[in-house]
């Protein structure tokens, strides 16, 4: 499988990147500092690392630099990626460390922060003076959803590349192929993911988050007073609980069988005193990205019911786009007839509102109460200010 081919609908980027990992020298098509922008589930980060292989395989399809990359292994790879809601300044300090040694194998040492714009300002200055002064054969590569959540000294060192969403037709022939799905659930995935590739991709292989997200939509349906409202919030957040437990589980015990390994712990075997502290740093990270799942599900249920009442106002309005949730159309045409334009509008303000708000730490069954009691034509929740 070459580099390039788990990519899709990004041609163009792909275009610059592949020449820049073909040139020989830093120069016109090659610079030592890059900035890949897009929206969530462009793609970022997997094009941040088909690149890096690029490099680090010197522009050629090298399938073991390629497991290396993927596995996060390679000698000349460094990689900065938070489950937390922003980047310490001790990491970049630390990834800036190593970003001065020389490459060990080929040609770069190359650098990946997945997660750039959840650094601040002061965490930013540490890592623009790495920019300012990089070592001749060391490559930096940041993502972030867009060019303005990078302070403005950092967006003018850096070669910016700009990500486009992909078609779903695009996401739908990626999922069947890679994924091994039947083309009609690659499509439904795509679509019902509006084109986020992880998300398309959890959709098409697991059952429970298609479930999940299917009552999402019908409990949301079905509210009619504020008393429904009010329990409709409750069986969200717990959905989401619920997807985030489903999300997080699986990959935290394969990483904790990965450290035993590691450590030469056999299976059920008893964990030296002298290495139970690195287990209890990777329980302690482990804690920190479930609290961040639970953000990202709560947040894609906000996303979900978006999608929801987008598709009613569009029947409302008569518009021709194509529906997201087609597997639903007789209740979303029910449902425009029950409310007016006006109300839906409302509706996905209240929406808009409550992802600020939990954004800045309100308290998320606060938020979805007042958001959904909007959905059945009542007054937002006092005490919230928008």
């Amino acid at each position: 499988m070459g580099i390039w081919d788990e990519l899709t609908g990004q041609a163009d980027a792909i275009e610059v990147f592949s020449q820049a990992a073909g040139a020989g020298n830093l120069g016109s098509s090659m610079t030592h500092s890059w900035l890949i922008t897009g929206p969530p589930g462009s793609g970022r980060s997997n094009i941040a690392y088909a690149f890096a292989t690029a490099l680090l395989s010197n522009g050629v399809d090298d399938e073991a630099t390629a497991r290396q990359v993927r596995a996060r292994t390679h000698p000349d790879l460094g990689v900065m990626a938070t489950e937390r809601v922003i980047i310490t300044m001790q990491e970049v300090r630390d990834l800036v460390a190593t970003s001065q040694f020389s490459p060990s194998v080929g040609r770069y040492r190359v650098m990946v922060i997945e997660d750039a714009d959840r650094m601040v300002e002061r965490t930013s200055n540490v890592l623009l003076k790495a920019l300012e002064e990089p070592p001749p054969r060391t490559v930096w590569i940041l993502c972030a959803p867009s060019e303005a959540d990078l302070i403005p000294t950092i967006r003018s060192r850096v070669r910016s590349v700009r990500l486009r969403v992909p078609a779903v037709d695009e996401v739908a022939g990626l999922i069947a192929r890679r994924d091994n799905v039947d083309i009609d659930t690659a499509t439904r995935a795509a679509r019902e993911a509006q084109s986020h590739i992880g998300m398309a991709h959890r959709l098409a292989t697991n059952a429970d988050a298609r479930s999940r997200r299917d009552n999402t939509l019908q409990i949301a349906l079905s509210i009619r007073s504020v008393s429904d409202a009010v329990r409709a919030a409750s069986t969200l957040l717990q959905l989401a609980g619920d997807d985030a437990k489903a999300y997080t589980a699986e990959r935290d015990a394969e990483e904790r069988a990965a450290a035993m390994r590691s450590l030469g712990v056999e299976p059920g075997g008893t964990i030296p005193p002298a290495l139970r502290m690195q287990l209890k740093n990777l329980d302690e990270d482990q804690k920190r990205r479930a609290v961040r799942s639970l953000r990202d599900g709560i947040d894609r249920i906000m996303v979900d019911l978006l999608s929801l009442y987008r598709d009613i106002l569009l029947i409302q309005l008569g518009a021709t786009s194509e529906l997201i949730n087609l597997s639903i159309h007789d209740e979303l045409i029910a449902a425009s007839r029950r409310t007016t334009s006006v109300s839906t509008l409302a509706t996905m303000d209240a929406i808009a509102t409550a992802r600020r708000r939990i954004e800045s730490n309100v308290s998320p069954a606060l938020a979805l109460e007042a958001m959904l009691i909007s959905t059945a034509g009542q007054r937002p929740t006092a005490g919230l200010s928008r």
